[in-house]
């Protein structure tokens, strides 16, 4: 695997990724997994110095489950917003696992390239895990927030209209 860093160059201190393991881990005894009986905790280093976390919650609707990399982001904003700088997530046994894709989407959304997350290689950045992701800043590219219209003065593409068109 590429892009792994050495603990030394993650920014944290072994204490301090220590403490975030913990947290992941108490966040982990609170997951509601019946269904799949895989409980997951995931904790977070906020620019500001908090710790946030979060544990998966599933539904009988085995679709509408939510992962811990939500309940974590919710908590995040429930308290006052931030961006997130390092991330463990644990399994059952409190081992390091990493994000599915759709979290890594969203932790992109929160800590962006440089977030480092403990991996079970290792430490890497998201940038390494999720390789050109796709961010905010791809929203604002060519248009303008208030009118709708590309850069260029050209009204933008309306998916809905060429559903009329047909």
């Amino acid at each position: 695997m590429t892009g792994l860093l050495e603990q030394a160059d993650t920014g944290l201190s072994e204490a301090g990724w220590e403490a975030l393991r913990a947290a992941a881990r108490e966040a982990m005894a609170h997951a509601y997994a019946p269904y799949s009986g895989y409980p997951v905790g995931a904790a977070a280093l906020v620019e500001d110095g908090r710790t946030v976390s979060g544990c998966n919650v599933e539904n009988a609707s085995f679709g509408l489950g939510l992962c811990a990399e939500c309940g974590l982001v919710s908590r995040l904003q429930a308290t006052g917003g931030g961006r997130l700088t390092h991330f463990a997530c644990v399994d059952g046994r409190g081992e390091p696992l990493v994000p599915c894709g759709r979290c890594r989407q969203l932790l992109y959304e929160f800590g962006g390239p440089d977030l480092v997350l403990e991996t079970p290689a290792g430490f890497m950045t998201l940038a390494g895990m999720l390789p050109q992701a796709f961010g905010p800043e791809h929203l604002t590219t060519g248009r303008t927030a208030a009118d709708g219209k590309a850069s260029d003065g050209q009204v933008a593409d309306d998916p809905a209209s060429d559903d009329q068109a047909s």
